[in-house]
């Protein structure tokens, strides 16, 4: 599927502006483009990629889990599904509930805490 250019006033990017931007090379956009499904730029009627906003800021996300949270590009491709399944299918399936109560949040605060410790416990180097 090759989506075309904005037919709007929707500012837009070449590959090189946005790899500028970035400090990235653009055969590094490109072979992003190949891993993950959600990075989609524009095509102009030559092919030239643009970018518009929404996709230099899922670059800057991409470049963040990878290059500053050290992901491999599976673990990031997983993390932005999961993200993207949150925003847009949870929102209209999930009927929005209200915030517990103050003494359920102290109970469920309680019951993180006390995991917290177990786990703690299990972790420290038995003397």
């Amino acid at each position: 599927m090759t989506a075309l250019e904005p037919s709007s006033g929707a500012t837009t990017y070449r590959i090189g502006e946005v790899a500028d931007i970035l400090r990235l090379k653009s055969y590094v956009l490109r072979f992003w483009e190949s891993e993950f499904p959600q990075l989609v730029p524009l095509r102009t009627g030559k092919g030239q990629r643009l970018y518009t906003e929404k996709h230099v800021t899922l670059l800057r996300r991409i470049q963040s889990l990878l290059h500053e949270h050290g992901m491999t590009i599976d673990g990031a491709r997983r993390v932005l599904e999961h993200e993207e399944h949150s925003r847009i299918g949870l929102a209209h399936l999930v009927p929005l509930k209200a915030a517990p109560a103050p003494a359920a949040q102290g109970e469920l605060l309680q019951e993180c805490v006390e995991e917290l410790e177990m786990l703690k416990q299990l972790l420290q180097p038995h003397a």
